[in-house]
């Protein structure tokens, strides 16, 4: 299996300051309802476990504590739902990216909720205007199932059973996301499907979940090593100096 990923919330700061630090890995997930079978963290959950699977065995690479509560306003009307908002998200990673920089190379953002997505298009150009490095991937699934359908239940079948309530699992609308955002902009997930499921979990397995989460972790890894392999003279040092100046928009 590897050693396993570093984690950094376990680590003394001798020990890192005396290893390598050349990617900080930061999963970023959600607080929201994910249907009434799946627990409010599903999304945080997926992202930890991709991060730290592709992270093990790497070295310099460190795995930093999720951002557990994301931008999650169009679940806003499902009790237990916690957002922070757009604004307060990019805001929080714009200055989580300023200080890891002082002791990083470089960031990696680990996405585990769609609704992040502008907060971190934001974050990393202006990380990248300002001479810092900082990457985002996403936990894309395959096909139309947007969100507490199949795929994301028979992942968290193989995470986390104990977590899943089947007898709950329910369908919910299943028209496709493209045709449905009108509707979910205007008046949110509980607009278009009251029981908050967009898709179908009937037919979910631990053994599609351990394949999912598998190829996630491939593709995570390839990111992750090929930021490794890019990294070069001009990009930032550990003490936060610069070799060479980095020009405006370099970090896409």
């Amino acid at each position: 299996m590897g050693r396993p990923a570093a984690a950094l919330a376990d680590m003394r700061w001798p020990e890192v300051d005396s290893g390598p630090r050349r990617v900080l890995v930061v999963p970023v997930g959600s607080l929201e309802q994910h249907g009434p079978h799946l627990p409010l963290d599903t999304d945080t959950r997926i992202a930890v476990a991709v991060a730290r699977g592709a992270c093990a065995s790497v070295s310099g690479v460190a795995l930093a504590p999720a951002i557990g509560i994301g931008a999650s306003g169009e679940h806003r009307d499902f009790p237990g739902t916690l957002s922070i908002g757009t604004a307060a998200l990019t805001g929080c990673l714009i200055e989580l990216g300023r200080h890891s920089s002082l002791h990083w190379r470089a960031m990696l953002l680990v996405n585990g909720h769609g609704g992040n997505t502008e907060a971190l298009r934001t974050v990393t150009a202006r990380l990248g205007y300002e001479g810092r490095v900082c990457r985002i991937w996403h936990a894309t699934l395959p096909g139309g199932d947007a969100h507490a359908g199949r795929l994301e239940t028979s992942i968290m079948l193989a995470l986390a059973p104990q977590a899943v309530l089947m007898s709950a699992a329910a369908a919910g609308c299943r028209l496709p996301i493209e045709e449905l955002m009108p509707a979910l902009r205007a008046g949110g997930v509980r607009a278009v499907s009251p029981n908050g499921v967009l898709g179908d979990p009937c037919g979910a397995s631990a053994a599609e979940g351990r394949k999912l989460l598998t190829e996630l972790t491939s593709g995570l890894r390839e990111t992750l090593q090929r930021l490794l392999n890019n990294m070069t003279e001009g990009e930032p040092v550990p003490n936060g100096q610069t070799a060479s100046p980095c020009s405006p928009g370099a970090s896409r």
